[in-house]
């Protein structure tokens, strides 16, 4: 979820994007009553969300250092580490020798697609020929991803998940290494084909110490909600939950947070973009927001005065532009604990790794992650 265009959102098409903003214009206002007690509203304007007079959390925006904005590229500078270099992309679909290499590699006798595309569009245009020859259906977006989708009673999961780690491991690697190869799992009949919740991410490596890796060096346990363990290929992370969608997410972190001593927890909440971000429906997006509004009582009550909940974004997916792919803009930070009664403004952070490099100096780790501390401004 995006705050509004980073300044160089022209060179990703993304002029004049604004996640939140033309969310709550679409929906005739939001509702959100306790994001807005935090001071959600103070960090830009927001229909339906007004600044708070005493906000209960310190509040800011953070823009992004690393090149491009899909969700590795977001979650990795989060924990640390900032890309200065593009995962590669293919507007024009793959080249002939990386499908040459899948085949090869993979043992698939064919396969259909190879094109840049919407994944439930494809699904529907050529899920019977699927069906009919086997052949898995590859497709790429303006994100750095190896999408393949298959028929779950055409090709069991079991095989499409080593089809997926053959090519992340000997298909997508060098200058083709793209930031991950996505298992995408369908079912249903020619006219109704529909995606299962079986997906899967097969990411890179980071090529740094996360503030995951730290924590885990430390021996500090680290939980992982969501598809957050495929996104760090399962670096540092020591436990790992999976949910299937928001509200399946918010009740394994309400769970885990009412029982964690000591440690972290990362939970992405991923209806937001791919069920209303990606699919270009606003009031949607704004239906999610404000039932995650009326759970955050129910987070914020696990916490002790030692706890923190931070609530941010890896990257901005405006629902009303004409793309239905990822938003390069600011992201909303709230940082909220009981040792503080009111939030201090964080003003604009030169990069999301300042998250990372924060919870470093919360847990008193030395470290050389990207990033500045604003912990001082806390204090």
């Amino acid at each position: 979820m995006g705050i509004g265009e980073l300044p160089d959102a022209g060179v990703y098409g993304d002029e004049g994007s604004s996640t939140l903003a033309h969310t709550a214009h679409a929906a005739g206002g939001l509702r959100l009553p306790h994001l807005s007690a935090l001071g959600l509203g103070n960090i830009g304007p927001v229909e339906g969300v007004p600044p708070a007079v005493a906000p209960k959390a310190s509040y800011g925006r953070m823009a992004s250092l690393s090149k491009g904005k899909d969700s590795t590229t977001g979650h990795w500078e989060l924990s640390g580490v900032v890309l200065r270099k593009e995962f590669p992309t293919y507007p024009g679909g793959f080249p002939p020798k990386v499908m040459e290499d899948f085949l090869r590699v993979t043992g698939c006798r064919g396969y259909l697609g190879n094109r840049t595309a919407s994944g439930t569009v494809i699904i529907q245009q050529l899920g019977a020929e699927h069906m009919r020859t086997g052949f898995p259906i590859v497709y790429t977006s303006a994100d750095s991803v190896f999408q393949i989708a298959v028929h779950e009673e055409v090709i069991s999961l079991e095989r499409l998940y080593e089809i997926c780690l053959q090519t992340r491991e000997k298909v997508c690697t060098g200058e083709h290494a793209v930031g991950r190869v996505i298992a995408r799992p369908f079912v249903g009949e020619d006219g109704s084909f529909a995606r299962t919740l079986n997906r899967r991410d097969f990411s890179l490596v980071p090529p740094e110490p996360t503030i995951l890796d730290l924590l885990a060096e430390a021996g500090i346990p680290t939980t992982s909600i969501g598809k957050i363990d495929d996104l760090f290929a399962g670096r540092g992370i020591s436990t790992i939950r999976h949910g299937k969608n928001n509200a399946e997410k918010i009740e394994l972190l309400i769970r885990e947070s009412s029982t964690l001593d000591r440690g972290l927890i990362i939970a992405n909440l991923g209806d937001f973009d791919t069920l209303y971000g990606h699919r270009n429906d606003p009031l949607g997006f704004a239906r999610a927001l404000e039932e995650f509004d009326l759970q955050l009582p129910r987070i914020l009550e696990t916490l002790g005065r030692q706890d923190v909940l931070i609530l941010t974004a890896d990257h901005g997916n405006d629902p009303v532009t004409p793309s239905t792919d990822h938003s390069r803009e600011y992201v909303p930070l709230l940082w909220y604990t009981l040792a503080r009664e009111t939030g201090v403004d964080l003003g604009t952070r030169a990069t999301f790794a300042d998250v990372g490099k924060t919870i470093a100096d919360c847990f008193g780790l030395g470290n050389d992650l990207a990033g500045s501390t604003f912990l001082p401004r806390l204090a």
